[in-house]
């Protein structure tokens, strides 16, 4: 139920300078709920492509902050279901049911996954992670501008707009949280920002944003399985090519140098229907809209800026799952290029590889493949393929990260894990389930203690700025430039463990972050 009761304690709707959110108290949970609070103006008409406007200009009255706003528009979807929209922007604060408007709580910022294209906060529950926690904090998500609502690349956009729209909107929430998140009882001097996939991407775009200069907005990030995708330039045919090539679905094809005023003169249907038909043109590509490199909040691509120590300087914890790489090419269109059809040969594997990289050469491709031959794989070119993809996207992104902060800023620094869990699987996004799933029918009692461990080790780095587990081993800083040591997070044996000859595999998709434009 909606409640309204006098300080100290945060029984009470909460009064922003653009109006007043009444949140709700749950007794049996132990939380309360904001949800659906809007962070910026509705990024729609004369807005699409711009910076969000943080905070809203327009006073918003009293608010039911009961409900989940809308989620943002993914670019997979042709038409417009109900809650969901481009005017998208919300954030969600829960927080623990005792906390006084002055306890200058820690803050965990969560940005979901999704390839940049789909995903939105409404999965991500917060019971499991504020219990969790022997220190109490306070969680925070953001809906942030998907697909062609917040990638959408090409000159037009930097001329007379904003390039990167979806990484710039996280940007403005964590502004918002500096302004308003002490009327919540939070600290805006201890903010985690953390995220899966492509929202572990984000922190790590963040981190390498403006040169490094994290303008004060988090002390620490977080990612599980970042994503190092495909950057191209804003100006590049690539990008331009999208762009042309969206325009002309949406509508605007025939604008020339005003189709992208044509485009915000579009309805919300035309732009849906148009981003997603940009998909499945391009039936080799898993994630067609991504971050750019604009010149200016994405100033140089991510290995570029880690090898160049232009990043900034915090505690960070970074991590990956054994098989990131499972399950990606067999969801791909284009039978050329999905290494799990029956005649698949090592073309495919480039086809697969150049799909997600589209700069990337067959010389490169050739030489990877003398690094992961195909007989330790059962001669099967999808398990190659998937390795390869696995550990050059994700896996040796965690270990660049972790590896690059420990160099930068010394002991105690960085934090690196390796989830493995043969029985309930160690795929893409599987180690989740600790944080926001219930526990599986057939989880086993390992399974609840690693998992209770999870949950207590990345709590305790928002709250301590240390990974810490009454169950668990004690968690070992990273202690070499190549992100060793990390801990193996397994059912009944969560221990230490090197990198091995990982680290020559990381070292060789890293040298070729010019070809690849990563």
């Amino acid at each position: 139920m909606p409640y309204s009761v006098s300080l100290p304690f945060l029984f009470r709707p909460i009064a922003l300078l653009d109006g007043t959110f009444n949140g709700l108290r749950n007794e049996t949970t132990g939380i309360i709920y904001f949800r659906g609070v809007r962070f910026a103006d509705p990024p729609v008409g004369n807005l699409r492509w711009k910076a969000p406007v943080v905070p809203p200009t327009k006073h918003l009255g009293t608010v039911s902050a009961v409900n989940f706003g809308n989620a943002c528009i993914e670019a997979s979807q042709s038409s417009i279901p109900p809650n969901t929209s481009e005017d998208c922007l919300f954030g969600n604060v829960f927080i623990p049911i005792n906390t006084h408007v002055d306890d200058k709580l820690p803050v965990l910022v969560w940005f979901h996954g999704g390839g940049f294209q789909v995903g939105n906060t409404h999965n991500a529950p917060p019971e499991q992670i504020i219990q969790s926690s022997s220190k109490p904090l306070i969680f925070v998500s953001f809906e942030y501008r998907l697909g062609q609502f917040g990638f959408l690349g090409g000159s037009q956009v930097k001329e007379n707009g904003a390039l990167n729209a979806g990484l710039l909107d996280q940007r403005g929430a964590l502004s918002w949280l500096q302004k308003y998140i002490h009327l919540f009882g939070g600290d805006n001097k201890q903010i985690t920002i953390w995220g899966q996939s492509a929202g572990a991407g984000s922190t790590m775009f963040h981190l390498i944003a403006n040169g490094g200069n994290n303008e004060g907005l988090f002390h620490a990030a977080m990612g599980d399985s970042p994503s190092l995708s495909f950057v191209p330039a804003f100006n590049e045919p690539y990008d331009e090519g999208i762009f042309e090539q969206f325009a002309e679905f949406a509508g605007c094809g025939n604008k020339g140098s005003g189709a992208l005023e044509c485009l915000r003169s579009a309805s919300s249907q035309e732009l849906t229907l148009g981003g997603s038909q940009v998909l499945t043109a391009r039936p080799a590509t898993l994630f067609v809209f991504a971050p750019i490199l604009d010149g200016e909040f994405i100033g140089e691509r991510p290995v570029e800026a880690f090898k160049a120590g232009r990043f900034a300087h915090v505690p960070v914890l970074f991590g990956s799952n054994s098989d990131e790489g499972a399950n990606w090419s067999a969801s791909l269109k284009d039978a050329a290029a999905n290494t799990s059809m029956p005649n698949a040969t090592e073309t495919t594997v480039f086809n697969f590889l150049q799909g997600q990289w589209a700069s990337i050469t067959r010389g490169s491709v050739d030489t990877a493949i003398g690094i992961y031959p195909l007989e330790e794989f059962n001669n099967s070119f999808s398990l190659q393929g998937q390795q390869m993809y696995g550990e050059a996207r994700y896996i040796c992104s965690a270990a660049m990260i972790t590896g690059t902060m420990f160099e930068a800023i010394g002991a105690n620094a960085a934090y690196h894990y390796h989830y493995d869990n043969t029985h309930l699987g160690s795929d893409h996004g599987d180690e989740l389930t600790a944080f926001f799933s219930p526990l599986p029918s057939n989880a086993n009692k390992d399974d609840v203690a690693l998992f209770k461990a999870i949950r207590e080790y990345w709590t305790s780095f928002v709250t301590g700025g240390k990974p810490v587990s009454k169950i668990g081993v004690a968690w070992k800083a990273v202690n070499e430039n190549t992100g060793s040591s990390r801990i193996l997070l397994h059912p009944g044996s969560v221990e230490m463990e090197q990198m091995g000859s990982l680290s020559d595999r990381c070292s060789f998709w890293h040298s070729l972050d010019a070809e690849m434009q990563t």
